[in-house]
């Protein structure tokens, strides 16, 4: 049985319209147990906060954490040398809302001001990946299906029965990060929260992805 084996490649342009703030807390104290206990009181403080903003506990998911031993270096008779200087925690976290520069803006004072001082990343995804994955696979598989048929009429064969499809399962990176923590003045009026002034419009996420296609051919 003679076979052809085709790659095709898929590709399309989505607009996003998930923003995604990630956000990081971390201290370091002298004994393990301060560190679990500051850390689980920047949490809530956190947690409080974004409450405030309009967030569930279940928009706030965590995405990382850890404690972990620190240590320093010091010069003694000469020589260098190390010794422990405290554990560090760190922890980090992510809450996603339907797109908007307002809310953004009071989201990103906020954050910019709070006690626990967080670092945080804003950036942009779609709400639903699973229906951009699902187009994905199938212009790659039209792409494949395109290249089958022009190369088996130009070689003379013609396309049979598909032997097999395979793709690779990977994970796709449906996000785009267009914005840094440089930010103007926060600006307020009466009766209203601080807020800093967003105006944002994310580029289209381009993704890409292949399929590799057999078929039997005669």
């Amino acid at each position: 049985m003679r076979n052809i084996r085709i790659t095709g490649k898929g590709k399309i342009k989505l607009n996003p319209d998930l923003t995604r703030i990630t956000i990081s807390l971390s201290g370091k104290y002298r004994d393990y147990e301060n560190a679990l206990k500051k850390s689980s009181e920047d949490t809530a403080t956190l947690k409080t906060l974004l409450a405030n903003l309009g967030f569930d506990p279940s928009d706030v998911r965590t995405l990382y954490f850890n404690v972990n031993t620190e240590y320093e270096n010091y010069q003694k008779h000469g020589t260098w040398q190390q010794r422990f200087s405290g554990y560090r925690y760190h922890h980090t976290l992510k809450c996603e809302f339907p797109s908007d520069n307002d809310r953004l803006g009071r989201i990103l004072y906020e954050l910019a001001n709070c006690s626990v001082n967080p670092e945080f990343r804003i950036s942009y995804t779609v709400s639903d990946p699973e229906s951009a994955k699902n187009r994905l696979l199938g212009e790659a598989v039209k792409d494949a299906s395109a290249k089958a048929d022009v190369l088996t009429k130009s070689a003379g064969v013609s396309l049979k029965d598909i032997q097999s499809i395979d793709y690779s399962w990977g994970e796709i990176n449906f996000e785009v990060s267009p914005v840094n923590r440089s930010f103007m003045a926060p600006t307020a009026s009466l009766n209203e929260t601080a807020a800093y002034p967003v105006d944002i419009e994310p580029d289209d996420i381009e993704v890409t992805d292949t399929v590799t296609v057999v078929w039997e051919i005669a």
